[in-house]
Order: C-alpha cells, then sequence, then structure tokens
C-alpha cells in the first residue's frame, strides 16, 4: 500500500440494509470487492437476513455493474440459526423488490438443488456463508468449485469461528496453503481465495494488494485497513442514529 488506497466504501458507502449479523465487521470489503472486481454473475450460499447479500446487490447498483446476483437459500434455519419464521424470507424479499429488481433473485431452495441452473466456470464471485460444520462447508467448496470462472473468488464467512462444531476454520487452514488466499482476521474470519487462471493483466487495485503484494508488512496493512473503515461505518451510523434521535426530541 505505497499509495492511498481510498475505495469506494470510504468515499460514499452507506448500508441501506442493516440487521443483526457478524458479518457487520466486512461491509465495507464486500462492497469494495464487488467495485472491484465487476462480477458478471456472483452468488451466495446462505443469506439468512440478508446483510452480506444485500451489501453486494448495493454496490453492484452504485457502481453501475451489469452482472446478475442469485441468493440460494431455504430460509428456514438450521441448527446455527436455530429454526426462523417466515418474516425472515419476507423481510429479505421485500428488501430485494424495493431496491434490486432486475438483476438479484432469491433461489428458496438446497445448494445442491441450485447446481443444476449454474454453467460450469460462468461464476465471478461466490460467497459460502451456509451451515458452518467442516464436512458442509467442504462440500459446498467441492460442488461449486468448477462453476467459479477462472480467476473468480471465493469467499469463506466465519474462518475464524471456533465454537460449537464450526468447521469453517478447520477447512480454511487446509485450502490456504494450496490456493492463492487472503484471510482477514478480524470479527469472525473472511476468507478469500482465487481460482487459478484467467487474466490478470488489468487487475483492479484491491485485487493486487490481495494477492500480489504478500509481504508481511502490506498484509498487516490492509487487515488494519478494513477493521478501522468497519470502525468508521459503525462510528457514521452511531452519529447519525444520535443525530436523529436528538432531532425527534427536539421536534416534541
Amino acid at each position: 500500500m505505497s499509495t492511498v488506497y481510498m475505495p469506494p466504501s470510504i468515499r460514499h458507502f452507506e448500508p441501506l440494509h442493516m440487521v443483526f449479523s457478524t458479518w457487520v465487521d466486512h461491509l465495507p470489503f464486500g462492497y469494495d470487492l464487488v467495485a472491484a472486481l465487476r462480477p458478471k454473475m456472483l452468488v451466495e450460499l446462505g443469506t439468512h437476513k440478508g446483510l452480506s447479500y444485500f451489501t453486494f446487490c448495493q454496490s453492484m447498483k452504485e457502481n453501475e455493474i451489469d452482472g446478475l446476483c442469485y441468493a440460494i437459500d431455504t430460509f428456514e434455519g438450521d441448527e446455527h440459526t436455530d429454526k426462523y419464521d417466515e418474516s425472515v424470507f419476507n423481510a429479505v424479499n421485500n428488501h430485494n423488490r424495493q431496491h434490486y429488481h432486475g438483476f438479484s433473485y432469491l433461489m428458496r431452495m438446497y445448494f445442491q438443488d441450485a447446481l443444476r441452473h449454474f454453467n460450469e466456470e460462468s461464476i465471478d464471485l461466490l460467497h459460502i456463508d451456509g451451515f458452518h460444520t467442516y464436512e458442509a462447508v467442504s462440500e459446498d467448496f467441492a460442488n461449486w468449485y468448477p462453476k467459479i470462472k477462472p480467476g473468480g473468488i471465493i469467499l469463506f464467512h466465519d474462518v475464524q469461528a471456533r465454537l460449537q462444531d464450526f468447521g469453517a476454520w478447520k477447512f480454511w487452514d487446509e485450502i490456504r496453503g494450496q490456493h492463492e488466499t487472503f484471510t482477514f482476521n478480524h470479527g469472525f474470519g473472511l476468507g478469500v481465495l482465487r481460482k487459478p487462471g484467467g487474466d490478470r493483466s488489468n487487475d483492479p487495485e484491491l485485487l493486487k494488494l490481495l494477492f500480489e503484494e504478500q509481504t508481511e508488512d502490506s498484509c498487516a496493512r490492509i487487515r488494519a485497513f478494513y477493521v478501522h473503515a468497519s470502525k468508521h461505518l459503525e462510528n457514521t451510523r452511531k452519529v447519525k442514529r444520535l443525530q436523529k434521535d436528538k432531532a425527534s426530541n427536539g421536534a416534541s
């Protein structure tokens, strides 16, 4: 990071959809990754209340990216999230229709059943965030890896979460030495994997920072940058809430 890195999340990103999720620590990076990658096809496995997915969609829309987004989930919950009622799907569906109609689609099904809807090497960005056991994460990766374009990106959430029977961390530790990867350690962790191949000659700055300049110092700086970016976003939201409350109290 020899030059000043000033991505779009710092300049103009304000989340339109905020719900409780440990993905909150990675919102600026998710927004910037989509802006940098400009995916023609984006797929998320495991959407729940939609925080990560709608961050991706918002970046697609605000950065005028011509592509399609698919959220794949039963929207019924599992052992890690507990079962939940139709209100979760209804809220996600309503927000999707209101803001991203025409390029974002919810596929209410199991991940394995959705595979047949996607061609080999068709996906630019895949986010794996479903059931978090070692077996589930490894199966998702094996099933969907052939669908990723050469040079495409796969995100793994919760690669630092060592609770219950979560096993994403274990799978990530196994594969990170076999692939081109970058790991964010803050929050519950986020793994970034790049599939071999593709044209690297015009890589955006963010991908160069993640995969080409991997000295100990450069990795520490990009990690620190996104820790600060996340805290900046959180503080900005707090200030706006306080201003809104103050205005409401003054008007009453």
